[in-house]
């Protein structure tokens, strides 16, 4: 017979990891065989910086989180050693977890799942959305163009003043 002291210890785990999902942009799942520790010391420093939640939890627990957070589907991804990261940026916590699935490989370290935005997507949709720039990236490309666009409007500007001018 079960530990209800256990049971219980268990039960809050599951609820904090609940009211953390639903308290995320994006939840991802990563199985994480062969990582050693000062790899893992640095991925966790790099989710940190990115205000990213990421922790080894069991599939049990993680199984009833899901569930308490209105994601029943989610327990297919629930095999073999799960890691999950959640964030309230949508993509930060995959661009960090796609760099470290690319410096181990596949095997090691990889995708399972995820939630973005309320809605399940596939280990290839995280794939897509960690190859998007940061939202500072992204402002950077915006500022950018849009000083491109004023630049080009007042050289313009500047061209028809010069020809309107009387010559002397």
């Amino acid at each position: 017979m079960a530990n209800p002291k256990i049971i219980e210890q268990k039960a809050k785990a599951a609820q904090d990891l609940c009211d953390k999902m639903k308290a995320s942009a994006s939840i991802v799942l990563v199985d994480y065989i062969g990582i050693n520790v000062a790899d893992d010391t640095q991925l966790r420093a790099e989710l940190r910086n990115e205000g990213v939640e990421y922790a080894v939890v069991k599939n049990s627990i993680l199984e009833h989180a899901f569930e308490d957070a209105g994601y029943p589907d989610m327990k297919e991804y629930l095999h073999g050693s799960t890691a999950v990261a959640m964030g309230s940026d949508p993509i930060a916590p995959e661009r960090v977890l796609k760099k470290y699935s690319d410096k181990f490989g596949k095997k090691m370290f990889n995708f399972k799942g995820g939630i973005v935005d309320g809605s399940i997507v596939s280990v290839d949709e995280l794939q897509e959305l960690a190859a998007l720039p940061s939202r500072d990236g992204l402002i950077s490309v915006l500022a950018g163009t849009l000083n491109g666009l004023i630049a080009g409007l007042a050289r313009g500007i500047s061209e028809v003043a010069k020809q309107k001018e009387p010559q002397q």
